[in-house]
């Protein structure tokens, strides 16, 4: 277990220099709201 976070934190050191996680952080806000919106027309619906 010990390893993949060791390797999970040097692979986020490595990457945090390009814009991979700014891209990731993008497309997951995405996704959110989609989520948000389709909670809020469900919700609107009832």
């Amino acid at each position: 277990m010990k390893k993949v976070i060791i390797a999970s934190l040097a692979a986020m050191f490595v990457l945090t220099g390009c814009n991979t996680f700014k891209g990731l952080g993008q497309d997951v806000s995405h996704a959110g709201e989609k989520v948000t919106d389709s909670a809020q027309k469900v919700e609107n619906k009832i």
